[in-house]
């Protein structure tokens, strides 16, 4: 007596990782894709919206998995979470900066040094290389803080 193949399970369900025992609060990863799923819908680099209004329209989606998850005892993947989303927010902003001079002007306003404003400006093509390197040092977590993006760990 064995499975039929449909019912066997597959290598990728047998390599599948859960952040917790069932029933102990933790996030299983089928969670987290929803998420990620709507945050680039409400994050997309290609509508004319500022960073301060993409985030307005982030803030209450953010909230809402936070009171949802709150719970939940997975910090790492929250961490994660967070980090991602800072990461889409300055690729975001770098995009809408467009230009070399405009990205030099910019980042020399925020008080990036001039070695940072030039080697960012120098890769203005290669917005989410740039957001996850040197300009993690200008847009930093403070920085977002005060623009209102709210933190899930």
């Amino acid at each position: 007596f064995g499975l039929s193949r449909r019912h066997r399970p597959t290598k990728a369900a047998a390599r599948r990782l859960f952040h917790g025992a069932p029933g102990t609060g933790a996030l299983p990863p089928v969670q987290v894709p929803p998420y990620v799923d709507h945050s680039e819908l409400l994050t997309r680099r290609s509508v004319g919206r500022s960073v301060e209004q993409v985030v307005q329209g982030l803030r209450p989606y953010l909230l809402g998995w936070k009171a949802y998850f709150g719970l939940a005892q997975t910090p790492k993947v929250w961490r994660e979470l967070d980090e991602w989303m800072r990461h889409r927010l300055r690729a975001i902003q770098l995009k809408h900066w467009k230009r070399p001079a405009t990205m030099y002007r910019e980042l020399k306003a925020l008080g990036a040094g001039e070695t940072v404003a030039r080697r960012v400006a120098a890769n203005s093509r290669h917005w989410w290389r740039n957001s996850d390197g040197l300009l993690k040092t200008v847009l930093t977590i403070a920085y977002f803080d005060r623009l209102g993006v709210p933190r899930l760990s």
